[in-house]
């Protein structure tokens, strides 16, 4: 109790939280209040759902690190820049999964749009990250929503802008997740599978890599749905939890805390 009463002293709330019924799941957030673990996790259910039809995704970045590895940093980024059109592909594949559209100016945006990673990645990958989250989304809103080329990378800016903290907080979770999953299994088949490094890389890279892409196509709907209902004015400091989550979501303090 005195423990209890001290944790509440430093923290300035109580410590009771309100457990979820057994066998039952919060539900989910709608698009515009979504947080990116919220992302992260629909972009995995989706790919479990789709795994074989979905995983062709991952044979454009597999086959960039095959060529690319070993060879120096300026070959690697002409290696990547040369791939952007299979990668354009790929990402437009994978909002084609989701929902059917035109496909070939989004996958010609896609192609001038990630032509500048590369160069971007020199200085550090976040770089690289931030620029897809401003002017990425405009490939799946080329398919979504079946714009012309303009068009397009307008409502492309136009999302990415509605809530920028989200759309590059939730590529950059997806690209840290990819990276160190990834490493993880290299690891893993090359220690207890005996296979070799390459072959490792290129597995780790091919079962992994269509989630980069899945969740970059479903972050178009979290900014859609931030751009029709205005600007988040104030971010909440839980996250967006459903209530169940929340310490005395309801109702006055507990009694022992108060003075």
């Amino acid at each position: 109790m005195l423990a209890t009463q001290k944790l509440d002293s430093i923290t300035g709330r109580s410590t009771r939280f309100e457990p979820v019924p057994r066998g039952q799941l919060p539900p989910a957030l709608p698009p515009e209040t979504r947080p990116v673990g919220q992302l992260v996790a629909e972009a995995v259910r989706l790919y479990g759902n789709f795994f074989w039809s979905v995983l062709p995704l991952g044979l454009p970045i597999a086959i960039v690190n095959q060529v690319s590895v070993g060879h120096r940093l300026w070959v690697q980024v002409a290696v990547l820049a040369a791939a952007a059109p299979v990668l354009s592909a790929a990402y437009v594949g994978a909002c084609l999964r989701i929902r059917r559209g035109p496909w070939a100016i989004p996958f010609v945006l896609g192609t001038l749009l990630i032509l500048p990673v590369p160069l971007l990645m020199l200085v550090y990958v976040l770089p690289a990250v931030a620029w897809l989250a401003l002017f990425g989304l405009a490939v799946p809103a080329g398919v979504f929503e079946r714009l012309g080329f303009g068009a397009a990378l307008r409502r492309g800016l136009d999302l990415g802008r509605a809530d920028y903290v989200h759309a590059l907080g939730s590529l950059a979770a997806l690209t840290i997740i990819f990276g160190v999953t990834k490493l993880a299994l290299i690891v893993l088949l090359h220690g207890q599978a005996d296979a070799a490094e390459r072959t490792a890389l290129f597995l780790g890279d091919l079962v992994l890599s269509p989630m980069l892409f899945l969740g970059a196509a479903l972050l178009y709907f979290d900014q859609a749905a931030r751009v029709k209902s205005g600007p988040r004015t104030r971010r909440t400091r839980d996250g967006d939890l459903h209530t169940s989550f929340k310490p005395d979501g309801a109702g006055r303090s507990d009694a022992e805390v108060e003075s």
